[in-house]
């Protein structure tokens, strides 16, 4: 058995540190729109890619990093994605027109790429499998506080000083996640391989493809080329992968049971997470009428259900495994869209708050355990990749889950407003509080709250149906390992001090 790192728990604190930075600056940067478009004079397209451009890096990059890490050294590329995500963001802080904070984005998008798989294949290279579950929900419980605490700082920060102090904030946190890197993480790294440049760049195209449809899809529905390109790259990808003698990413990772169901279960989670999200925002500040920032508070039962329930999770994992408590939760997960499929336009903050609770005790005890599961059945040679397959996924689920749970949502608020309704009204719930607004007309605010929260229930009724469904397939695919003999050593990389 190897013997345990010494500073594993103080790396824990850099790892946690460098991945809140990333969490809480698109929680900010939602809050900061209006007065961004304000102060540069952006146009809604200008704004679009304000907040796409960082999306569409980061999702095309991810499998190259992770790659890049596993050969380079996981604790360098970190360190680099953390400088260029610092220096990136003091380029968006000063930014004088939407040009220039759009270059910021993309910088920033880099950085988060390169810095976002090191951080998990650091945390499984570094922690034995007894306390691996405990650091992963410690690692998942910081997740949650940049979720829910992102709208509240960016609301807090804009209130007190400027929109570019949401970027301004990164820094500090970056110079000490490096300067903590530098003195406290052990490098490591795979065995040396051969660079796969087509790899790379097939993965690039086709995932910044693949974003791009998923983004374009709510507003203007499917662009055919682009949808084009990303199944040709990605097929291409992956014959590739599977004929090159030293492919990027080891495809035959997903043969493993728990690879590929930790994989599914948390696709299907996260398209649920990304209708809750966008959803229940809607719900808050248009029916509820809430300020961005108590939206976001509002989210504090759930955060505080994650983080006491990853605690609890992470003793119950040890003793019953992965499997039944990726089920478990995820069946929870059910039922909280279930409650918040029950919230009509007069319920109050009391059920919202009851649904919240019970949605944050399922993912408190399924994400973490699938997404162990997932991380377990990687080999610590592809670490990195592995790390960046995990993000990978669960970006493209979240994205999804935006796309047609909120095309869904629209679609049925649009077909649930009377006929009589004017066109203007129509088309959201922010259009037609705004037609309100400008004619006083009450009762045509008051529908359009009572539609929305009917079109909300549907989308609810679906994602709990895709959870119960991710349930399933856990159930069919996870495998929970024994064991391994005492005397067995892992194939883990060399850390270097």
């Amino acid at each position: 058995m190897t013997a345990r790192h010494p500073r594993r728990w103080l790396i824990l604190i850099v790892l946690c540190l460098s991945t809140l930075v990333l969490v809480l600056d698109n929680g900010v940067l939602n809050v900061a729109i209006p007065v961004l478009t304000e102060d540069l004079g952006a146009t809604t397209q200008e704004i679009q890619w304000i907040v796409a451009s960082y999306i569409l890096v980061f999702a095309g990059l991810l499998l190259t990093a992770g790659s890049l890490s596993d050969r380079y050294g996981r604790k360098k590329v970190m360190i680099i994605g953390l400088a260029i995500f610092g220096v990136a963001s003091l380029l968006a802080t000063y930014a004088g027109s939407p040009e220039m904070l759009i270059t910021g984005r993309v910088l920033m998008g880099i950085g988060g790429a390169v810095v976002m798989p090191s951080t998990l294949s650091v945390l499984i290279t570094v922690f034995d499998d007894e306390e691996r579950r405990q650091a992963m929900s410690i690692w998942s419980s910081v997740l949650m506080v940049g979720l829910i605490g992102g709208p509240v700082l960016g609301g807090a920060l804009i209130a007190k000083f400027w929109w570019g102090s949401v970027f301004l904030i990164n820094v500090p946190v970056v110079v000490v996640a490096i300067t903590a890197a530098v003195i406290w993480m052990p490098e490591s790294k795979g065995p040396w391989r051969k660079p796969d440049p087509v790899g790379a760049l097939l993965s690039m195209v086709g995932l910044v493809s693949l974003v791009w449809v998923i983004i374009e899809l709510p507003e203007r529905g499917v662009s055919w080329p682009m949808a084009i390109i990303a199944v040709a790259s990605l097929v291409a990808f992956v014959v590739w992968e599977l004929r090159t003698p030293v492919p990027m990413v080891p495809l035959q990772l997903f043969r493993d049971r728990n690879f590929s169901g930790g994989s599914l279960s948390l696709v299907l989670l996260q398209i649920a997470n990304g209708g809750l999200i966008l959803a229940l925002t809607q719900y808050l500040q248009f029916v509820l009428g809430y300020s961005p920032t108590r939206a976001g508070l509002a989210l504090v039962p759930m955060a505080v259900a994650v983080i006491l329930v990853n605690g609890i999770g992470a003793t119950l994992g040890q003793k019953i495994g992965n499997r039944p408590l990726t089920v478990i939760g995820l069946l929870i997960l059910a039922v909280g869209f279930g409650v918040m499929a029950t919230l009509r336009a007069d319920d109050g903050f009391g059920m919202v708050a009851l649904a919240l609770g019970v949605f944050g005790i399922g993912a408190g005890l399924a994400q973490p355990a699938a997404t162990a599961a997932l991380m377990g059945a990687v080999p610590a040679e592809h670490a990195g990749v592995g790390s960046a397959l995990n993000d990978t996924v669960q970006q493209a689920g979240a994205a999804l889950g935006i796309a047609i749970l909120g095309s869904a949502l629209a679609g049925h608020f649009t077909s649930s407003m009377p006929d009589s309704t004017p066109e203007a009204a129509r088309g959201s719930i922010g259009e037609a509080l705004a037609v309100a607004a400008q004619t006083g007309d009450a009762g045509l605010a008051q529908l359009a709250k009572t539609a929305f929260a009917e079109s909300m229930s549907g989308t609810f009724v679906a994602s709990a149906i895709a959870v119960a469904g991710s349930a399933l397939l856990a159930f069919l695919l996870l495998r929970d390992k024994k064991p391994a003999p005492a005397d067995q050593v892992d194939a883990a990389p060399v850390l270097t001090h």
